[in-house]
């Protein structure tokens, strides 16, 4: 009952803002609630450019009636409510919107001053210190791909430089690459098994265990495709996630950390400047 009460309070002191009379601002009336009014700029943006009329008297008719049940609810409430509770409801919206305000402030200062560049020996810093926070939910897997029609003609040739891999295997794969149905020859970055499960059909949660394994080269058919694949390495689940894997991660942690020493900071500063220009003081005589 009381989150209701407030809301009802809540939505009353922004409604009143956003539709209270409009000082000495003459335009059309589109309704009333005692003496709120609801005016026709305050319809501007509820209706899409491509509403049909009736769409368009719908929608207008539901904004109308939506506004003036909670107009009439705010009314009652202020009728009703005993003034101790319009007060503490009073206190809470106005706190509210001063935290607000204070949340808002503090973004902009840091969008404006903080410094956002997280260095890599930064990251490598903070990951060999909380590696044991770092553990897989999943599994993870490096590997090299080639999906190519069951009737591919070199198929033998690109077996071999896919398995073998020198630089030479690695350009003369590229150059072919427009003939492969899909491919994936970057090894060094890990990959969720999950998701090579959906681009590799003949590989399911039942049989993954017999392939994924490290170092290990196969071929896979199907009545249309074959799959190449070469695993470079395997990491299962609870394994210490690589930091590669989790740089964005480690990234976002490090930001926060340092938006919070500099929210502190910032906090201190501001509090140093109001005494230094006497803006604020504690009178002896409160403490």
């Amino acid at each position: 009952m009381k989150k209701l009460l407030l809301m009802i309070v809540l939505v009353g002191n922004l409604y009143s803002c956003a539709y209270f009379k409009k000082n000495e601002i003459t335009e059309k009336v589109i309704a009333r609630v005692g003496d709120t009014y609801l005016y026709e700029s305050d319809l501007e943006g509820i209706l899409s450019e491509n509403a049909s009329k009736e769409d368009s008297t719908t929608i207008i008719n539901g904004f109308i009636n939506t506004w003036a049940k909670k107009q009439v609810l705010v009314e009652r409430a202020a009728i009703n409510l005993d003034e101790e509770k319009i007060e503490e409801f009073e206190k809470l919206v106005t706190q509210y919107r001063a935290d607000l305000l204070i949340a808002a402030y503090k973004e902009a200062l840091v969008n404006e001053r903080m410094d956002t560049l997280v260095t890599y020996n930064e990251m490598q810093t903070f990951y060999e210190a909380n590696k044991e926070n770092f553990k897989l939910n999943e599994q993870l897997v490096q590997l090299r791909y080639i999906r190519v029609n069951a009737d591919y003609s070199d198929l033998p040739l690109i077996t071999e430089m896919l398995e073998r891999f020198n630089e030479e295997d690695k350009e003369e794969l590229d150059r072919l690459s427009l003939q492969f149905k899909s491919f994936s020859l970057n090894d060094s970055t890990w990959v969720k098994v999950s998701q090579l499960l959906q681009k590799v059909p003949p590989i399911t949660m039942d049989n993954k265990s017999d392939y994924l394994k490290k170092s290990q080269f196969f071929e896979l058919t199907d009545s249309l495709e074959v799959y190449l694949i070469q695993v470079k390495d395997v990491l299962n689940r609870n394994d210490i996630a690589p930091q590669a894997y989790v740089s964005p991660t480690l990234k976002q942690i490090i930001l926060n950390k340092r938006k919070l020493e500099f929210i502190r900071d910032l906090e201190k500063e501001l509090i140093n400047e109001a005494i230094q220009k006497k803006q604020y003081e504690i009178y002896e005589n409160n403490r």
